[in-house]
């Protein structure tokens, strides 16, 4: 296990959350909500059929049998009311596992959500996006990795955020910016640490001229606008921000090249297929993509994660909770 999961494990401990889980049908699931309730990580709700989910000290609700069910409705129909919901359409979309979830969230009756094992990004974002919109003060929401690469001399002791990896696909200046801006607030709370911040290009400091190397430029001027106490830097290649001895030969004068901790990548082809290079080649732990900018927070997860990744993004999901209630 990684030091950053350990990291997040302890907080969550600290100051524990109740996250729910609507995918109460997958054993990964259940696997998982059984070690973090083990481990004291956590509370767990499950979504799903009680007499089928044996889960000692997790709570389990059928959404179409729950006492809740008319409440969540009701308040679905009055938040949809203006996209046409009538009561009768929002008591047939709360019977949905990841609707009723993200109405636990939203009546505080649940702190976060954790889904995606066995359906799309999609099913997981759009309640979200729907009922509990973005975070005050918040343009956009974004996805990153915290990827835990092991004997790795960057970032902190081998442990970086990619982003976006999962959900803005052609993101422009201003939007990268965003994204930077997210990312350093997200990684200080994570890791106790300040970000430094590379907005990453296949040029470095105008090795090459071109559209896509004046974005993530012109995204880094605007960091440094917007939030200006925050270390970033671009356009860096990748070999610029992380090793020191390249930083010196292509941006010398960089506060961040060579000590990058936060990768910021041009689009999310880019970022998708960083990381899972890196998870791949590598072979570095990869908690994500998870998600920034949402009021309360949602997690979604590859289809292809296993019991212990669904368990590390439970126990990072119970800190990001904390985090919004520190707001």
């Amino acid at each position: 296990m990684s030091e950053f999961l350990n990291r997040m494990k302890a907080t969550a401990k600290a100051d524990k959350k109740t996250i729910v889980l609507p995918e109460g049908e997958d054993q990964r699931t259940i696997d998982a909500a059984k070690a973090v309730i083990s481990e004291d990580v956590a509370n767990v709700i499950i979504l799903g059929d009680p007499a089928s989910i044996d889960v000692p000290g997790a709570t389990v609700i059928d959404p179409k049998t729950s006492d809740r069910h008319e409440a969540y409705a009701a308040k679905l129909a009055e938040l949809r009311a203006k996209k046409g919901m009538t009561l009768e359409q929002a008591r047939e979309q709360v019977n949905d596992n990841t609707y009723f979830g993200t109405m636990m969230v939203k009546m505080g009756d649940a702190d976060g959500l954790v889904s995606g094992a066995c359906h799309s990004t999609a099913n997981t974002l759009r309640p979200a996006l729907q009922i509990l919109k973005t975070a005050p003060g918040t343009k956009l929401v974004s996805a990153f990795m915290m990827m835990c690469i092991p004997d790795c001399e960057f970032g902190e002791d081998g442990t970086l955020m990619f982003a976006d990896c999962g959900l803005n696909e052609y993101p422009d200046a201003d939007q990268l910016s965003e994204i930077a801006i997210s990312c350093g607030a997200t990684w200080k709370a994570f890791m106790g640490s300040e970000p430094r911040i590379a907005m990453l290009s296949y040029s470095s400091k105008g090795s090459a001229k071109g559209e896509w190397v004046e974005k993530p430029r012109a995204a880094a001027a605007s960091v440094n606008e917007k939030a200006p106490e925050l270390a970033c830097d671009g356009e860096l290649q990748l070999d610029a921000a992380l090793v020191k001895s390249v930083a010196a030969l292509k941006a010398p004068d960089s506060k961040v090249a060579g000590n990058a901790n936060v990768l910021v990548f041009p689009n999310l082809d880019a970022g998708n297929i960083g990381y899972k290079l890196v998870q791949r080649l590598g072979k570095a732990e990869a908690y994500g993509p998870l998600l920034q900018g949402i009021a309360k927070p949602v997690n979604d997860l590859s289809r292809g994660c296993s019991a212990a990744d669904i368990e590390g993004v439970i126990a990072i999901t119970a800190v990001q909770a904390q985090m919004a209630q520190a707001k």
